[in-house]
């Protein structure tokens, strides 16, 4: 007589998360963020991908030069369970330096994912994530059909303010007023 037994998953803290690191557990080189306590494989970053992050990244320090710090690829703690590491976070200046205290939800302003096989995930478990930490405003840059979908005004259940997608990657950000177009090109456009 076969016997089910259910699988029990332990999730894990973002403290226990960082000590994996700091034990060799999970390598420098690995993909991973902390999501809901589970330690979750990022997508592989492609060309596509790469270029556009760096093109937001430029564009967007430029505009922002003084005003707020431009992120790339780095962690944000949205809970005790919680740590994503959106492609570009767009986060305020503030009196504690970074280096003493992590990102933390309050501190984001904007954050962006970049998609390129990571669509679907971007657009459900990343917006219900960010809009429950209650981040002002979230873009999810589509590689291939190369538009930006703009969430602003977070509620639990996602964002109310969804105005429609912009193609060209073209949007200006409520929080900082930087207007931003982006592509994949070798260069960024305005």
């Amino acid at each position: 007589m076969a016997v089910e037994v259910a699988a029990a998953r332990r999730p894990f803290t973002r403290e226990e998360y960082h000590r994996m690191g700091e034990a060799g557990i999970l390598k420098p080189t690995d993909r991973v963020e902390l999501i809901r306590g589970e330690i979750v494989e990022m997508s592989p970053i492609g060309r596509r991908h790469y270029a556009f992050v760096n093109n937001l990244n430029q564009l967007l320090a430029v505009r922002l030069a003084g005003r707020a710090i431009v992120a790339v690829q780095g962690p944000i703690a949205l809970a005790d369970d919680t740590e994503p590491e959106p492609d570009v976070a767009i986060i305020r200046r503030r009196p504690v330096p970074y280096k003493e205290r992590e990102a933390y939800a309050e501190d984001a302003l904007l954050l962006i994912e970049v998609a390129e096989r990571s669509l679907a995930y971007d657009r459900s478990t990343k917006l219900r994530l960010y809009a429950a930490a209650g981040i002002p405003e979230y873009w999810v840059v589509d590689c291939v059909a190369e538009s930006v979908e703009v969430h602003r005004t977070p509620d639990a259940g996602g964002y109310r303010d969804t105005p429609p997608t912009t193609s060209p990657c073209s949007t200006t950000c409520v929080s900082t007023g930087a207007t931003c177009t982006a592509s994949a090109s070798v260069g960024p456009s305005s």
